[in-house]
């Protein structure tokens, strides 16, 4: 049995879950999210989303564990949302956003612009003396994961000086340099 998939998911105040066949939309104050879910049955009682699935095969026990944290997401997201902040690492690179257009400076010939979707809030801060930070928050967790893991593709951290994009708290591991 899975034990993410077993967790009821309480809902918070603020929060509706609607359930219609096998579409459900989370409604909360930040926007709200539809999913469809397939081999599994999704239920309301006393506040709280149960995900059930009806057999032991292989794909229904593999996606048991998966919609119940898909659905936990989506009821966070429109409860708090989710921020990813970004920051370039290297002399010269600069991030600047016009709305919902960012511009990198990225050591490449020419500046990178970028549209990120409307659901996305964007914000950069630069700092003297810092490194620039590219902030995103939204209610869509899978959304601001693929527009950071986009961004950060830009220019991967690289492991002997560390200079590139790298998500704020990340470790990189570092290699030693040439021994002459």
């Amino acid at each position: 049995m899975s034990r993410i998939g077993k967790n009821p998911i309480t809902i918070p105040t603020g929060v509706t879950v609607d359930i219609n066949g096998a579409v459900v939309t989370v409604k909360g104050k930040l926007g709200q999210l539809t999913q469809e879910f397939t081999d599994v049955t999704v239920k309301i009682e006393d506040n709280q989303v149960i995900v059930e699935r009806s057999s032991d095969q292989k794909d229904q026990r593999a996606k048991h564990g998966l919609y119940r944290s898909l659905i936990n997401n989506m009821i966070i997201g429109v409860a708090e949302g989710f921020t990813k902040e970004l920051e370039l690492v290297g002399v010269g690179y600069r991030a600047s956003n016009q709305g919902q257009k960012l511009d990198l400076a990225l050591g490449f010939s020419h500046n990178i612009v970028l549209e990120v979707a409307p659901e996305v809030k964007l914000e950069t801060v630069s700092e003297k003396g810092k490194n620039p930070i590219v902030k995103l928050t939204s209610h869509d967790k899978q959304l601001i994961g693929q527009i950071a893991a986009k961004i950060r593709g830009f220019r991967k951290p690289e492991p002997y000086k560390g200079k590139g994009v790298k998500f704020v708290g990340e470790v990189l591991r570092r290699k030693a340099g040439k021994s002459a």
